[in-house]
């Protein structure tokens, strides 16, 4: 079945056919590390973490690349204000690659809290300073870039394609519209590949031009091109990078000769509670924040009930029935290993049904541009039919299938499975077997009649957080959800 992404350059879903067959190349902006990450750097994480987990699935090799931010992004996130790392390293009064180390490993935590996996390469933009210098002389050899007092600047007007993602027509754009024009530049439009450094400034290295540092945009064209190679299969990131910063990339790559991505990903805004998260309103929260008070796989359960180009508008009570939908999931899944193991042999013609029909709807919803919502719906429609085979007493065959194929789809793909949390809980054997203890005394309080006792030990396990159901096949027990 063809993967169907939509591609931002061509402004509809295409049908994805990647450069070389089996193998994907796949290039995420990744985060400017001078500060924890927020909500907006989750989404990004785990959409593009379920991207390459579906390829994967769907028997791909994949390269995945995400860079990391630690020099050249500037606090009006053009070409002047101050370096966000050197800002924030006079705060906490430390060395720029000491606020880049600390908040590198720490957003690598948050984001492994979500169960995304690792890149498999994470260039950082001040490990390849010798890249960005070698792109910028090719685009100065061509003419499309000059110097001038020790910093080199896009020629934006001599790119007559630019804007081409966007939309945006290089003559609409107004100078000074957002920040103060640089003098120096031969058109305001013009932006910064390499910036001299001024007295004072810390982050600095040679270059034939002086001593400076990259700007922002050059880094993730020179580091894609490096690893991924020309004519790479997909470039993402967050929508809010598609103008200027994707542009730039583009324009800096073609300028230079090089073919660049073939195919654009973006994944829409996060609000929270209706509004823009903005720090100066108190309207922000951080990742870190928010797993310390949430279940990590319920705040990624709730960001792939939206598709990742619409809006997603957190807010409690959305994170609340997440939860009570993701725990119904959740037991299910444990469950399956128990029931499959007293099962007798067999398949269940019922159940055996449902899961093929499963299995090809969560497979249309997922090659339909990355349909989590639909594919996540896929599961529950599921649900009714698997825990009624589990109370029937399904055959044993059919119950492993269950279980291999919401390992493969609810794990594999949509990571929500991580072994964190296939134990009841932490305390994991010895829970179960104190829990199974105790119920084994019910019963035979209940065979002697002594029901008094028998619902003195039920009542007790609620009061503990255990809920105990009497079915046919004896008693059942789970954790309330908290």
């Amino acid at each position: 079945m063809p993967f169907y992404l939509y591609d931002t350059m061509q402004r509809r879903k295409v049908e994805f056919v990647p450069a070389t067959p089996g193998h994907v190349g796949i290039y995420v902006c990744g985060p400017t590390v001078y500060s924890d990450a927020h909500l907006g750097h989750g989404r990004a994480a785990v959409v593009y973490d379920v991207l390459r987990r579906w390829l994967m699935h769907e028997g791909y090799r994949v390269r995945f690349v995400s860079n990391v931010t630690d020099v050249g992004h500037l606090t009006d996130d053009a070409d002047e204000g101050e370096d966000k790392i050197a800002k924030r390293a006079k705060l906490e009064r430390l060395e720029p690659m000491e606020v880049a180390d600390k908040y590198f490993w720490r957003y690598f935590e948050d984001t492994g809290a979500l169960n995304v996996a690792r890149p498999s390469i994470t260039p950082r933009a001040s490990g390849h300073i010798i890249e960005q210098i070698e792109l910028t002389k090719e685009l100065l050899e061509r003419g499309y870039a000059y110097e001038v007092n020790g910093s080199v600047y896009f020629r934006a007007a001599k790119w007559p394609d630019y804007g081409k993602l966007s939309g945006r027509k290089l003559e609409d754009q107004q100078a000074g519209a957002r920040v103060e024009v640089r003098g120096e530049k031969e058109d305001p439009r013009d932006w910064a590949l390499w910036k001299r450094a001024e007295p004072g400034h810390i982050m600095r290295w040679p270059s034939p031009w002086g001593e400076g540092y990259p700007g922002w945009h050059i880094e993730c064209s020179a580091m894609s091109l490096k690893y991924l190679g020309e004519g790479f299969d997909i470039h993402a990131g967050g929508i809010d990078l598609q103008f200027p910063h994707h542009e730039c990339e583009i324009a800096q790559a073609e300028a230079a000769g090089h073919a660049f991505a073939r195919y654009w990903m973006h994944h829409n805004h996060v609000l929270l509670n209706g509004e823009k998260m903005a720090k100066s309103t108190g309207n922000f929260i951080t990742l870190r924040e928010l797993l310390e008070s949430h279940e990590p796989m319920v705040v990624r359960f709730y960001l792939l009930q939206s598709h990742y180009r619409s809006v997603l508008d957190m807010t409690e009570a959305g994170l609340e029935a997440a939860k009570r939908a993701y725990f119904r999931l959740l037991e299910a899944f444990r469950a399956l290993p128990a029931a499959a193991a007293g099962a007798a042999e067999g398949r269940s013609e019922g159940l055996e049904e449902a899961l093929d029909a499963l299995e090809a709807e969560f497979a249309a919803a997922m090659n339909d541009d990355l349909g989590t919502p639909e594919a996540i719906a896929a599961l529950f429609k599921f649900l009714p039919e698997l825990n009624k085979a589990m109370q029937a007493g399904a055959g044993r065959q059919s119950l492993e299938r269950a279980g291999e194929v919401l390992e493969r789809l609810g794990e594999g793909v949509l990571g929500l499975f991580p072994p964190r949390v296939r134990q009841q809980s932490a305390s994991g054997p010895l829970l179960s077997g104190l829990v199974e203890l105790l119920l084994e005394q019910r019963e035979a309080a209940r065979k002697r009649r002594d029901f008094q006792t028998a619902d003195a030990i039920r009542d007790r396990l609620a009061e503990l957080g255990v809920v105990v159901e009497d079915t046919p096949q004896g008693p059942k027990w789970r954790l309330a959800q908290g």
